[in-house]
């Protein structure tokens, strides 16, 4: 028998960070895509559906704790399952 895993369904705002609140071990084991304003990113950080905005790494900038530095783009946010 085929015993494909259930995949959890896609919270409204994720985050990659395991120290953040949004972040969701469970949906992350899965391969997650993410489109901002029709074009697929592969390098967001976090991402709001309801507030339609992701946050992308600026190039290897880091803040003092060793963190990368985040900026915030706006649009149309459609998460999926590949």
């Amino acid at each position: 028998m085929n015993a494909t895993p259930e995949r959890p369904p896609l919270p409204d705002r994720l985050s990659v960070d395991a120290r953040s609140p949004h972040h969701v071990a469970a949906v992350l084991e899965h391969d997650i895509g993410i489109r901002l304003n029709g074009n697929e990113r592969k390098d967001v950080e976090e991402y709001c559906i309801s507030e339609g905005w992701v946050k992308v790494a600026v190039g290897k900038k880091v803040d003092r704790r060793g963190q990368p530095l985040l900026i915030k783009l706006r649009g149309k946010v459609e998460a999926f399952y590949k």
